[in-house]
């Protein structure tokens, strides 16, 4: 019973202490990420949804909302703040006048291009403390952690 009770301590352990890591490590990125953002102008939701809107194109709002973490109505204020600015454009849907979508505009396209190189060039920066082999490592390790999550 005393080496079940141990074993089973030191997975728990190492369980909590993979969860607080975890924790630390993307908060820290996430941090680095976000000041980087802003000081190219943005915040992180902005920069967020103009990317998605950049790479996979026009949009619903409810699935940018959807896909960035975001409730209906923070997408709202979002989508209008970016509309204002004419780095995007509402589009109505022909066929579901309940559905409208967002679509980046040049203005907001040129934006992305202008900050994004840089912004990429901070990220490798961020994860300069680990070498290619072990980002793929770590990757892998992340995504199938991921998946065993998801099937709980």
């Amino acid at each position: 019973m005393i080496i079940d009770n141990t074993l089973k301590e030191k997975k728990e352990d190492a369980s909590l202490k993979l969860f607080v890591v975890l924790s630390k490590a993307y908060r820290t990125i996430m941090e680095q990420v976000e000041a980087d953002i802003q000081s190219r102008g943005l915040n992180l939701t902005d920069f967020a949804v103009l990317e998605l809107l950049y790479h996979k194109g026009a949009q619903p709002l409810k699935s940018i909302g959807e896909k960035i973490l975001l409730t209906s109505g923070s997408i709202t204020y979002v989508i209008n703040k970016l509309e204002n600015k004419r780095l995007l454009t509402r589009i109505p849907n022909a066929e579901d006048r309940r559905v409208t979508f967002a679509e980046i505009t040049e203005s907001g396209a040129d934006l992305l291009q202008t900050i994004f190189p840089g912004h990429w060039e901070r990220i490798e920066e961020i994860t300069a403390g680990l070498n290619d082999a072990e980002k793929e490592i770590a990757i892998d390790l992340l995504k199938k952690l991921g998946t065993s999550i998801r099937s709980l």
